[in-house]
């Protein structure tokens, strides 16, 4: 997005666009040049202005070029299926008799087929590159070119020789065809926009920071990481996202923005998920474990060590990368400044468990039926190797968060979303995917007990927990920092994804600790 650099796809387009009108310059219909010396000077303004856009900005954003497998292609290929009539619309032209009626009729409903049919392709084209300096171009464009040309037609006196109820069904056809394509287009358009603006308004300069997203061999396996920050120098943060397998470095921006001035921020795809599962041939995940993890996680910081030349990185882990962090940390002090636990997972029993007793008293001061919640939590601890769904579904009316951390639309609007992100979230379709594709480490964080197997850091550790967390219960999370001497913070009216709910309030949090740990 916004990426300069030749554009072959822009250098098709003006070919199309423009070889056509060679043509015309020397078959222009009768009448047309008195016409034109009539023409509208703020729409003659746009036109030139739309134009000379337009020349300039196709060339030089590579983004318009061909992405295979990109979930906007359709709209690649739109652009170029309307430019195909628009090339039908001139062969048509140059075979009639070439009158201003003639240059001025429609195609398959658009309008002043001439003028509108390469805007529209534009503006579609514009939508695929994700660019809004190309979409503004179709638009000022198209103000000018179709307004003329309206003009144009207008002061011919040109009409349809359509009956009146050939024009109404005509009419009733291309509205119900166009308002949803509008809407479409429009929602599209918003979407990029929001993604242009949020990545113009947090720009890294490349000379000074980072803005980097690639693939680098861990391990013999190929992973992805996004890494952000204004100044190379900067201490690195490697985040350590949850699920287990639920990538989300394409939504990290919301709390990172707030963090890359003072530190560089790193996002890891882990072995088995995201983007780097499709990266690899492992469709099974054969080679994916708790343990391969930790050993993943010590080979990328060693690479981030190296690279930025730092002897420490700080570690920052989410619910499950939260097990993942804190057992690295403990393994690892010599290579770790601090550590930040996020939503901080010890015990899946404890953690249900505290879950069950608060809303149960909250039942019971409500004077609630608690029968088939208590049935829930006893089936539960008969086998607390079960996933806990069903007495959290039952918890849940007595703990409404108080924020949405609205992750599709903060994922819809990113500047880093991707192909592959938006495969993965499908690919999860089930308990059963998760399952078969993370057996171990799903089996990890429900017997994993950090009161017993990490009693104690060597490093400054902070633990952030929204007040509405109980997915990773934050009451379990308080006595387990009291048991390991940590500093922490509950953010309240924020749910698990407490970075996600409350993003600038979260940053700050984490400022604030590492300015005087590190």
């Amino acid at each position: 997005m916004i990426t300069l650099g030749f554009s072959y796809v822009g250098l098709i387009f003006l070919a199309m666009l423009m070889v056509p009108n060679i043509f015309w310059a020397k078959h222009q219909p009768e009448g047309y040049e008195e016409s034109s010396k009539r023409e509208n000077k703020i729409l003659l303004a746009f036109e030139r202005a739309g134009e000379v856009l337009a020349s300039c900005l196709l060339l030089i954003f590579a983004d318009t070029n061909i992405r295979p497998g990109s979930w906007w292609i359709g709209w690649l290929i739109a652009s170029f299926l309307i430019m195909l009539l628009y090339e039908i619309y001139w062969i048509r032209y140059f075979r009639s008799s070439k009158t201003l009626a003639d240059m001025y009729s429609s195609l398959l409903g658009f309008p002043v087929a001439g003028a509108s049919l390469p805007v529209i392709a534009l503006l579609l084209l514009g939508i695929y590159a994700s660019n809004i300096f190309i979409i503004a171009t179709s638009l000022i464009l198209g103000i000018g070119h179709i307004g003329i040309h309206l003009q144009h037609r207008k002061d011919a006196g040109i009409k349809s020789g359509r009956s009146k109820a050939i024009k109404i069904i005509l009419a009733i056809v291309q509205v119900s065809v166009a308002i949803p394509v509008i809407l479409i287009i429009a929602v599209s358009v918003f979407f990029v926009a929001r993604r242009n603006i949020i990545y113009l308004t947090n720009f890294i300069n490349p000379n000074t920071g980072i803005d980097e997203q690639t693939y680098i061999d861990i391990n013999g396996h190929k992973q992805f990481i996004s890494i952000r920050g204004r100044n190379r120098d900067n201490p690195v943060i490697l985040f350590l996202h949850g699920g287990p397998l639920s990538p989300d470095h394409e939504v990290t921006y919301t709390y990172a923005n707030d963090l890359i001035d003072d530190y560089t921020f790193v996002c890891w795809d882990q072995r088995g998920c995201g983007r780097t599962y499709f990266a690899n041939d492992d469709r099974e995940n054969n080679t994916v474990s708790f343990g391969t993890a930790l050993k993943d996680t010590d080979a990328l910081t060693d690479y981030l060590r190296t690279r930025f030349g730092q002897d420490k990185i700080i570690i920052m882990g989410h619910s499950y990368g939260s097990i993942l962090g804190a057992t690295y940390v403990h393994d690892h002090p010599e290579k770790v400044s601090a550590y930040i636990g996020v939503g901080q997972f010890v015990n899946n029993i404890l953690s249900v468990t505290s879950e069950y007793e608060d809303a149960l008293a909250k039942a019971k001061a409500a004077g609630d039926d608690t029968t088939y919640m208590d049935k829930a939590y006893e089936t539960f601890m008969e086998d607390p190797l079960m996933l806990d769904a069903e007495i959290s579904a039952y918890c849940a009316q007595y703990h409404p968060s108080q924020e949405s951390s609205a992750v599709l639309l903060s994922a819809l609007e990113s500047p880093y979303l991707a192909t592959d992100d938006l495969r993965w979230f499908m690919s999860l379709t089930g308990m059963e995917d998760l399952e078969r594709l993370g057996g171990d480490i799903l089996n990890t964080c429900l017997t994993v007990d950090l009161t017993k197997s990490v009693t104690s850091y060597e490093v400054p550790v902070y633990f952030i927990s929204g007040g509405d967390d109980w997915t990773c219960s934050y009451v379990i999370m308080t006595e387990y920092a009291g048991q390991v001497g940590a500093e922490y913070k509950i953010i309240e009216g924020a749910n698990h994804n407490v970075q996600g709910d409350k993003p600038h309030e979260f940053a700050q949090a984490v400022k604030d600790f590492l300015a005087k740990s590190i």
